[in-house]
């Protein structure tokens, strides 16, 4: 699968994805600063499914009226060392549900979107 990883995501998530074999464009490494807007643009344009930890691309992913996936993910501090393998686990179970949804990853808990 191919992902778009936002400034704010945890790079272990970034790596673990890659260790899985999936495609992963980082933001921090192609233009770093990009505004939020551009993002889920370059997102678009290169078919790619979003992952941040940025609350603000829920409204924007709707506001841009053309789907895309957002994987927003919401752990605190004390649950972060199982994040990158709770992220390339559900990818790897429900990676065909992430195309025009916004998903939300949380200890414990999943939750999936409707389409963008």
């Amino acid at each position: 699968m191919r992902f778009l990883a936002d400034e704010s995501c945890d790079f272990r998530v970034v790596r673990a994805l890659r260790a899985a074999g999936h495609e992963v464009s980082v933001i921090v490494d192609v233009a770093p600063g990009m505004h939020d807007e551009a993002v889920i643009a370059t997102a678009l344009r290169e078919q790619r499914t979003l992952i941040t930890e940025d609350r603000d691309f829920g409204q924007l992913a709707y506001a841009a009226a053309r789907p895309t996936g957002v994987i927003l993910l919401r752990y605190p501090s004390q649950a972060r060392a199982s994040l990158p393998a709770t992220v390339v686990d559900f990818v790897a179970r429900r990676g065909n549900e992430l195309r025009d949804r916004f998903i939300v990853i949380e200890p414990g808990r999943i939750r999936i979107g409707g389409g963008t």
